[in-house]
């Protein structure tokens, strides 16, 4: 699994390279390509250690620690000792449609965020749930590959725009503007292909069934998924649509094609429905999780 996951990064980093060195060409030949190929090398440090500050900055989250946040710090930390990985840090996101999501280049330096709409308005069995299963992301090493995945498809779907500007903008006599004009209908959707081919749906499944097993409640998880989907139904998420694919439910987004292109993850029904078949299974599924539970 750490070996498909490195493969897939390296893939990843070099197609940023190759997309920084093809607008370069086309903005300005052999010297542009030059350019293109410095700025690509860059762009590549940024995407591999600061991808997860970008994904948290998109989704405007705050630090919080034990005194602000006893309950959800003390959860997540006993979580991933439960699972055998360094306790990520805890971040709270503004908005009110509920979701969350994980990031981080490796376990060492693992993040996990959820927002307040989440974190006030559900249950904490369902909340643990939750969060177990972006502990389970961590563990596997997904967190690395999704954040990436999702600052490409920022990139790629925001070139269009730099062919435009730099090629003249709307005047009808630069041929790079009506290239550019081009390259914004076309490139968004790539880059949620790119999402697409980088993100396999079985990681979601596997890391629901990690988080049952985790939690010994597939129930709670299941109960949470369902609210979840109700609510980002009802609910715009007031952030950049390109991390959407992180996110533990995808939200609804401001177009139906939109949200069709970045269809990341497996129908939320079939979620469910595997963690009941979980919880049969266990034989005792319908019982609530104490241990993550306030006392009192």
């Amino acid at each position: 699994m750490r070996l498909a996951s490195n493969i897939k990064t390296a893939f990843l980093l070099g197609s940023l390279m190759g997309l920084c060195m093809l607008v370069g060409h086309l903005l300005g030949g052999p010297q542009g390509l030059l350019i293109g190929l410095v700025l690509g090398g860059f762009g590549n440090l940024i995407a591999y250690f600061y991808s997860d500050k970008l994904a948290l900055a998109a989704m405007q989250a705050q630090e919080v620690t034990r005194k602000e946040a006893p309950w959800l710090v003390d959860t997540v930390e006993r979580l991933a000792l439960a699972a055998g990985i360094p306790a990520p840090r805890v971040y709270v996101c503004p908005q009110e449609a509920p979701n969350a999501f994980a990031t981080g280049r490796n376990p060492q330096n693992g993040v996990v965020a959820i927002t307040q709409g989440m974190l006030r308005g559900f249950p904490q069995d369902e909340v643990a749930g939750v969060l177990a299963h972006e502990i389970a992301h961590i563990k596997h090493r997904d967190v690395l590959i999704s954040t990436i995945a999702a600052v490409m498809a920022g990139v790629i779907s925001y070139a269009g725009y730099m062919l435009v500007f730099f090629g003249g903008g709307q005047r009808s006599d630069s041929p790079l503007g009506a290239i550019g004009a081009l390259a914004m209908i076309m490139l968004a959707p790539i880059g949620a292909m790119i999402i697409q081919l980088a993100i396999s749906r079985s990681r979601e499944y596997a890391a629901d069934s990690y988080a049952g097993e985790l939690t010994g409640n597939p129930l709670a998880l299941a109960a949470a998924l369902e609210r979840l989907q109700s609510h980002n139904e009802r609910i715009p998420t007031d952030s950049n649509p390109a991390f959407h694919s992180l996110l533990v439910v995808r939200p609804l987004s401001t177009g139906e094609t939109l949200r069709s292109w970045f269809s990341t993850h497996p129908p939320t029904e079939k979620r469910i429905g595997a963690l009941r078949r979980q919880a049969a299974a266990f034989g005792r599924g319908d019982q609530p999780v104490r241990a993550f539970r306030r006392a009192g």
